[in-house]
């Protein structure tokens, strides 16, 4: 009852007349509840809420679904993750908070159910057989081959129930190592030989990344879930999105960066010459929603600082990552620590994509969830700009 508004709130909120908001009634726009007198309804808050954000949007008009496309306004309604005024939330939980003692696995189900349930009480599951025999394979393809020789078993009732086995294959198709009920942040450790302060880095980078509102990779999960496809069949688009170099290839360019700078002889000429042929939001800087400066970044690379005084290594990789920020004048986003810790700690070349994989996907399942219950398939209609009909 609290959080239902009366008819002159609502209009209030909405910015229209009492039977404008009545239309909308009508219309199905929104919905009214009973109060024990007929003539006075209530109208839930959220439900207008809803409908304001949306008249917001429309408002825009014009090119708003091409804006809305390209990092613009919001075009799908979720529970899950959104960032706001620089930072990220896990329905509602500030990320950096959970990086400080939280597991993926707890990060996993706050996404999933914002905590109702305990998945990962689970025993290991069996790696798909003929997955050992892709020699050459790359991280991210053995996981693709993974989850496509998985995405023709029959769905469960829930599809959170299998998250839990599905990561763990995919942390092993990853790491080429068997599947494990151990933490993944240790499998991970396990398998790069990383320390104890590694460890840590690494249970907090995975919280951090776990999810990152409607992202390409996320967007293409849930177009994949929305059209009733399996789980893993959704978690193979995302893996796929993530392999293109304008997503998942981001750590990667930063390495590259990161050792031109290291091996020349005068790194700040080395970092010039790499940006002018490597856009900078492709190579470690800059994020459209973090104007101020990307908050996961900050995170890890303030630990990787803490650290230094017993790397030299490391230290030197964060002096020619404050040059870069300096020369471009950008502020570090993921993809930068992520590099920086993979050089730093002598972990594989491909650790940096595979952490990013491993964390993204417990957002993967927590979006290809909320899109497969609302049942609605994703089907946006195209802006025909070439010849008319021809004879």
């Amino acid at each position: 009852m609290k959080n239902d508004l009366s008819a002159l709130d609502a209009a209030h909120l909405l910015g229209v007349s009492l039977p404008t908001l009545y239309s909308y009634v009508s219309r199905g726009l929104l919905a009214s509840v009973s109060n024990g007198d007929s003539r006075r309804k209530r109208y839930p808050q959220e439900d207008v809420l809803r409908l304001a954000a949306r008249k917001n949007d429309a408002k825009r008009g014009g090119q708003t679904a091409v804006a809305a496309m390209h990092w613009g306004l919001p075009v799908l309604e979720t529970k899950i993750s959104h960032i706001l005024d620089g930072r990220l939330l896990y329905r509602g939980c500030d990320a950096t908070t959970l990086a400080e003692s939280a597991t993926l696995e707890a990060a996993a189900s706050l996404l999933w159910d914002d905590g109702a349930g305990d998945y990962f009480q689970q025993d290991a599951p069996t790696l798909p057989q003929g997955l050992a025999s892709a020699p050459g394979a790359t991280p991210l393809a053995r996981a693709m081959l993974a989850m496509a020789m998985l995405s023709s078993l029959p769905a469960p009732a829930d599809l959170l129930q299998s998250g839990p086995a599905l990561m763990r294959i995919l942390a092993a198709a990853l790491l080429q190592t068997a599947p494990s009920a151990l933490p993944l942040h240790r499998q991970l450790a396990q398998a790069w030989q990383a320390d104890t302060d590694q460890t840590e880095l690494l249970r907090a980078a995975l919280v951090l990344l776990a999810d990152h509102e409607l992202n390409a990779s996320t967007f293409a999960v849930r177009c994949v879930a929305s059209t009733g496809a399996s789980l893993p069949a959704a978690l193979g688009a995302g893996l796929a999105a993530l392999s293109g170099d304008r997503h998942g290839g981001g750590s990667a360019a930063a390495r590259c960066m990161l050792m031109q700078a290291l091996a020349a002889p005068d790194a700040r000429d080395a970092i010039g010459a790499f940006y002018k042929t490597i856009a900078p939001e492709f190579a470690g800087f800059g994020h459209p929603l973090y104007p101020q400066g990307d908050p996961r970044a900050a995170y890890l690379l303030d630990r990787l600082v803490a650290l230094s005084h017993e790397h030299p290594r490391l230290h030197a990789i964060l002096s020619v990552c404050a040059m870069a920020g300096e020369l471009l004048d950008a502020k570090p986003n993921a993809d930068l620590a992520l590099a920086a810790m993979e050089l730093a700690f002598g972990w594989p070349e491909s650790a940096g994509v595979s952490v990013f994989a491993l964390a993204r996907s417990a957002g993967w399942i927590a979006h290809a969830n909320e899109q497969a219950a609302s049942a609605a398939l994703i089907r946006p209609r195209a802006r025909y700009i070439g010849c008319h009909q021809r004879d």
